[in-house]
């Protein structure tokens, strides 16, 4: 993906009427219910924009939702794009790229995960503090963007730590159960054998996913503060494991985004 080829899908999707967004958000597996919040202006499909890549998971809508919450202008990617799909880290990260150009703010990002952590139950939350990247590729390898950021950005403090403790104060105020944990990617799409589980749970990370990571990589490249969410969809003890499906996972996200729709769209609204 070049500079040139991310300002031709920012100046396609200026040319809607997309103007100035304060908010991005990312919309993970099952999680495309906050989109309901959204006072919609306008909808584009992602294969209309230019150099897009389209979302090819049955859970992902593949639209890209422009509007209001709390009076505040969001962009909302309703689904996202994995590495098991085949696509590159550069592909899975252009939206954001794109959103930078486009003037976003801040980026808001949610995913579905398994919890490695015993403390941790499926259907609550997971504000993501910190991460251990296990996958394959990165999305700066390569040629630097250097219009856009620097060769080797900085990554101690990848969550933005102002938007974290504002979030747990709303959750606080809103009775709801939110943990603070590591995130583990890994390429998928295959789920986790017991070993593995293990594996992660010995180094440290608290939940598994297949996403977030290259979008968080590539936000810190470029200056963009972001936060992410899981929403924790099952349990992954490698001593009583039992097999899961996509089914199972996806009732579970659209069980407790319900919580998650209520962090964001506060966060928003004291933003």
């Amino acid at each position: 993906m070049t500079l040139d080829q991310i300002k031709e899908a920012a100046n396609y999707i200026k040319s809607k009427g997309v103007d100035q967004p304060q908010y991005g958000i990312v919309l993970g597996t099952g999680l495309g219910n906050l989109v309901t919040k959204i006072e919609k202006i306008f909808e584009i499909d992602y294969a209309d924009i230019p150099h897009f890549p389209v979302s090819t998971v049955e859970s992902h809508h593949g639209k890209l939702i422009y509007g209001l919450i709390e009076g505040k202008k969001v962009l909302a990617m309703q689904g996202r794009f994995h590495f098991y799909e085949g696509y590159t880290m550069q592909q899975i990260t252009f939206p954001i790229r794109v959103m930078k150009l486009l003037e976003v703010e801040r980026l808001l990002i949610s995913n579905a995960a398994g919890t490695v952590n015993p403390d941790f139950k499926k259907g609550t939350l997971m504000l993501i503090d910190d991460h251990i990247n296990m996958l394959p590729a990165n999305p700066l390898t390569g040629k630097n963007l250097d219009d856009l950021g620097p060769r080797f950005p900085d990554m101690s403090q990848p969550y933005d730590s102002k938007m974290n403790g504002e979030l747990e104060r709303i959750a606080k105020d809103l009775g709801i159960t939110l943990h603070k944990g590591v995130y583990t990617p890994v390429a998928g799409p295959n789920l986790e054998t017991r070993a593995e589980y293990r594996f992660l749970r010995t180094i440290g990370s608290d939940a598994v996913g297949m996403s977030t990571v290259p979008e968080v990589i590539v936000a810190n490249h470029m200056g963009l503060p972001c936060v992410a969410i899981s929403v924790l969809t099952d349990e992954c003890d490698p001593d009583n494991l039992h097999p899961v499906s996509i089914a199972e996972i996806l009732e579970i996200a659209g069980k407790a985004e319900k919580d998650l729709t209520k962090l964001y769209v506060e966060l928003i609204k004291r933003g």
